[in-house]
């Protein structure tokens, strides 16, 4: 475990920008891969049980219930884009439990053209990261802490770069409460290589998670805190704007209790310890910067089920964007 920690702490000596979306390079790291991530939001931290997928948002997760555990993940996102993710846990026989994980996005075919527009054929892109975790639970506690050490490559045409960085989690999970806390700083690192001179930032990311239980009903609630390391994350949308007669422009002004509810996300579970769970999400950040002026998008609602048969669980989510772009993710995970 020292050596983990001094490996992350090596890592994190990297500059590290508060910035959010569209700012840093390797932003498909932001993307939810897992159905029942998406499901609820796309940023939960307090995911437990046997869920393999949970580690590659909370490395502090990974438990003995996730042991020769494999999870699969595909999706479709606008064009050709798709995206997916696969996970698995072993427990050795000292009692350490390891987790390796790939997440993927993948362009499709682009045409290519030069500065003069002419056609030069068609090219590709892809971005990728693989993973390696640990967690190390407290003996008699309810506390556990865990890291990922991650490698991530990015190709577009004939240009590449190349990223290492780490995610520390800390997770507080109480059986007989149904309390759940969870914390993670994701993609502490830096570029090794970047596309041309400029090195770009990665997107770090400070999450804080609760949810609970009910005793007397089958529901699980979810209300995770994002983007925590900086506070201003409003985005001006033109289409906002004000033109006063004498044409002066004014920006749309977000205020404090708007910027405020862009870092909440909420989510719900229904019958979460049942073979067949609903799960319900809402993003207010995507629904206030997805959402249309003049008509209901139900931007930011976000839904999905999970169906276990056997060793087998089945998992979809959909996602809501705008009218014209939604996403569904597919996953199935077994127990070897």
């Amino acid at each position: 475990m020292r050596k983990l920690l001094t490996l992350v702490s090596l890592i994190t000596l990297t500059t590290v920008n508060a910035q959010v979306g569209g700012k840093d390079a390797y932003q498909f790291l932001q993307m939810p891969t897992s159905p029942k991530q998406a499901a609820l939001g796309g940023t939960n931290v307090t995911i437990t049980g046997n869920e393999v997928n949970q580690v590659l948002y909370n490395p502090a997760a990974l438990n003995d219930e996730m042991n020769n555990m494999l999870a699969v993940n595909f999706g479709r996102y606008y064009g050709d884009i798709s995206l997916g993710s696969a996970a698995y846990a072993h427990k050795f026989n000292n009692g350490r439990n390891f987790h390796v994980g790939v997440t993927f996005l993948n362009y499709g075919s682009m045409e290519g053209y030069d500065e003069n527009g002419t056609a030069t054929g068609s090219f590709s892109g892809n971005d990728i990261a693989v993973s390696v975790g640990y967690a190390h639970p407290f003996q008699d506690t309810n506390f556990s802490v865990g890291a990922n050490i991650k490698a991530i490559s990015s190709t577009l045409e004939s240009y590449n770069s190349f990223a290492v960085a780490a995610d520390i989690g800390g997770l507080y999970n109480n059986d007989e409460t149904g309390w759940t806390v969870g914390l993670t700083f994701k993609n502490l690192g830096g570029q090794l290589s970047s596309y041309e001179d400029t090195r770009e930032s990665l997107p770090f990311r400070t999450v804080l998670g609760f949810s609970k239980l009910l005793e007397n009903v089958p529901i699980r609630w979810h209300l995770t805190l994002d983007n925590l390391q900086k506070w201003d994350i409003s985005f001006s949308n033109p289409n906002r704007s004000q033109v006063d007669l004498e044409n002066n422009v004014t920006e749309e002004k977000v205020g404090f209790g708007n910027n405020l509810m862009r870092h909440i996300v909420l989510g719900v579970e229904l019958f979460p310890e049942k073979n067949f769970n609903i799960r319900l999400g809402y993003n207010f950040k995507n629904g206030e910067e997805m959402k249309l002026l003049e008509q209901r998008s139900f931007a930011g609602f976000t839904a999905g089920f999970g169906l276990k048969v056997k060793r087998f669980r089945i998992e979809y989510a959909y996602n809501r964007f705008t009218l014209a772009g939604n996403t569904n993710l597919f996953g199935l995970s077994v127990k070897l």
